[in-house]
């Protein structure tokens, strides 16, 4: 074996033994958590009392312009979404933040505020390419500024998540940028919010399994959504969300894979498809009778607990 290879398996083993060390702490435990983006319309309480009525464990707060709790506002309103969502008997293990680097308005305030909390765990992401530059001195500077947003988290014990989108532009959609951006991080404190419906766009066939095996060591968070290819009014084809199990994504395959892998970090279910009449998109207002909005709701996470269990996650 060269010493090329012994590196390179020296580096997963150090990252796969990091992640559970990290996973350790009960917060960090498996929790199905619901996208309080989905709940826009409402406040945390509402929020709060309806997950718990659906069957949820916990609930990923937005936190970020136009979220439920706003990053300039952290120090006074996340303690109190969080004590309405812990009341409720459920748990807060990680936030969805407007965090790209080290460098972001209020980065530091929300981290801390985080840590203050006991939340170890905030979705981070936003890198872009610039299609006019050159590749990989992009992703060398992706690295540093991943470096510096890894130190900031180190001072405060938390971790952040970089989520994965699929497109043109998006840095992760390729997924072996992202490995290589991470693959010298501690995964305590720079991660992977592994998203398989966009994973499953980037890689419909095999792509989404090589991308699987190949983060696993640093997914932190998993989001569980679905998706179809559909034809445009062009004549084009695009990836249409819809509900859960009703798509193209092969959970009967991945969440063995997560099971495989001791996959102990929060499940967010993202319910983006339109039926949802603008609640799938974040909107304040939705379009469709309330009764029929939280019965799509109730129904997507009981099937979502139900292939849980047929995978043993649960």
């Amino acid at each position: 074996m060269n010493s090329t290879r012994r590196r390179h398996l020296a580096t997963l083993a150090a990252a796969a033994g990091s992640l559970q060390a990290a996973d350790a702490n009960p917060q960090s435990k498996m929790t199905l958590c619901a996208f309080s983006k989905h709940f826009q319309w409402t406040d945390i309480k509402e929020t709060a009392e309806l997950c718990a009525s659906f069957g949820y464990e916990g609930i990923d707060i937005t936190l970020r312009p136009g979220g439920h709790v706003l990053p300039e506002r952290v120090e006074d309103d996340l303690p109190k979404a969080v004590d309405l969502i812990r009341k409720a008997g459920l748990k807060v293990p990680m936030v969805t933040s407007h965090i790209v680097d080290a460098k972001t308005p209020h980065a530091e305030r929300v981290v801390k505020a985080l840590a203050g909390l006991g939340i170890r765990n905030y979705r981070w992401g936003g890198f872009r390419y610039n299609d006019r530059a050159p590749i990989p001195a992009q992703v060398e500077e992706f690295r540093a500024r991943t470096k510096d947003l890894a130190a900031l988290n180190r001072q405060y014990g938390v971790c952040a998540m970089y989520h994965t989108h699929s497109g043109v532009t998006q840095v992760g959609a390729s997924f072996w940028d992202l490995y290589l951006i991470l693959k010298d991080q501690n995964p305590a404190e720079v991660s992977v919010n592994y998203d398989i419906g966009h994973a499953t766009v980037e890689g419909g066939l095999g792509g989404w399994q090589h991308s699987s095996r190949l983060l696993m060591p640093y997914v932190r968070g998993v989001a569980l959504k679905d998706f179809a290819w559909k034809q445009n009014d062009k004549k084009g084809w695009s990836a249409a969300w819809c509900a859960l199990g009703q798509g193209m994504v092969n959970f009967k395959l991945f969440l063995p894979m997560l099971k495989a892998a001791n996959f102990q970090g929060p499940l967010q279910l993202h319910m983006e498809y339109p039926e949802l009449g603008g609640a799938d998109s974040g909107k304040s207002t939705y379009s469709i009778p309330k009764a029929q909005l939280l019965e799509i709701f109730r129904r997507d996470v009981v099937l979502c607990k139900k292939m849980l269990r047929e995978a043993g996650l649960a």
